[in-house]
């Protein structure tokens, strides 16, 4: 079947969160987020300067692929979503596009994205990537500079360490590192069930739909979320931790429109949520939610034709927290009986 059929039925998914800021745990000098804690060099705000520190200690020896993979296929989760480069700019995968990557800039030196491929490969789940293709801290010309409100941080673009909004022209940054960097994605880590973007403001409409195109061009297959922006979708991504209670699309709305988010043209549809109240790992977060409420949601979602991509914040030592992995097995027991 191609990917669109094999979306339909998937259902259940497991998304993963993790990457530099998975290190502070929330917390930077004393002061906690408020919020997401991948958001943190945004909340605080940190200086790249420092920020990049973090690659130098970064040495998640406790990381392995297949216990991840693992967990998520006795968990009945049927594909994996990883965060191959969040809105920070560092890369978990070797990229040629940037150094500022797990490979080249840190003593851990390897290729978290490429593992995740082959431990998916080796359990039977298929394998999608998150990329921030919009919001990039690292490159002065990283998009959401005409956003001054509404984030989870103090600003959606680095206004700290590139304040003058008038410099800058986010077509540099999608040139000089977007566009090449998911090229490395597609061509590099075998067959991709989805590529997952996110938080879609300053990318114009012909930028989305060359993305789209790039996309399609490497991989056909290859579906892509609403996040990308501008309608140039295959599958809605409704909001962060969005479980309606019924759910209804207006099947005359025009799905290349901006007010077409909610409709999907192969009526393909994914709530992602999170176990506690972050996406990265916030160590003193402990409002988990319960068995329960995992197999309720599933069920609801699932009966409306919504699949449930369920996340987890991995720590700096590359572990899944034990009340995670907890949560999912009862949860997984809970299900099947």
């Amino acid at each position: 079947m191609d990917n669109k059929e094999w979306f339909k039925s998937a259902q259940y998914g497991m998304m993963a969160h993790w990457g530099l800021y998975s290190l502070l745990g929330g917390e930077w000098r004393g002061r906690r987020v408020l919020d997401y804690a991948e958001w943190i060099q945004s909340c605080m705000p940190i200086p790249n300067d420092e920020y990049g520190r973090l690659a130098d200690i970064f040495n998640p020896v406790y990381f392995n692929a297949d216990e991840w993979i693992r967990l998520a296929k006795d968990c009945g989760m049927k594909y994996f979503v990883f965060t191959s480069k969040h809105h920070d700019g560092f890369a978990m995968f070797r990229s040629y596009a940037d150094k500022f990557n797990v490979v080249d800039a840190t003593p851990f030196g390897r290729d978290i994205v490429g593992e995740l491929a082959e431990a998916c490969y080796k359990y039977g789940l298929k394998f999608g990537l998150y990329y921030s293709q919009e919001l990039d801290w690292k490159h002065p010309h990283g998009g959401g500079y005409d956003q001054f409100a509404g984030c989870s941080g103090t600003s959606w673009d680095n206004n700290w360490d590139y304040p003058d909004r008038s410099k800058k022209d986010f077509s540099i940054c999608f040139e000089e590192k977007i566009k090449p960097q998911v090229k490395e994605l597609l061509t590099n880590y075998g067959d991709l069930c989805l590529m997952w973007f996110d938080v879609p403001h300053t990318i114009t409409k012909e930028q989305s739909l060359e993305l789209k195109e790039l996309v399609k061009h490497y991989q056909s297959d290859c579906l892509i979320n609403s996040r990308i922006g501008n309608g140039a979708y295959d599958y809605v991504s409704l909001g962060d931790n969005e479980y309606p209670s019924e759910f209804a699309v207006d099947e005359d709305s025009d799905p290349n429109s901006l007010d077409g988010i909610k409709y999907s043209p192969y009526g393909l549809y994914e709530t992602a949520g999170t176990l506690n109240s972050s996406w990265g790992y916030k160590y003193y977060d402990q409002n988990w939610i319960s068995a329960e409420e995992i197999v309720a949601r599933r069920k609801r979602l699932n009966g409306m034709g919504i699949n449930y991509l369920l996340n987890v914040g991995p720590d700096g030592l590359g572990r899944i927290p034990s009340f995670s992995v907890e949560v999912l097995r009862n949860a997984a027991e809970m299900y099947n009986k």
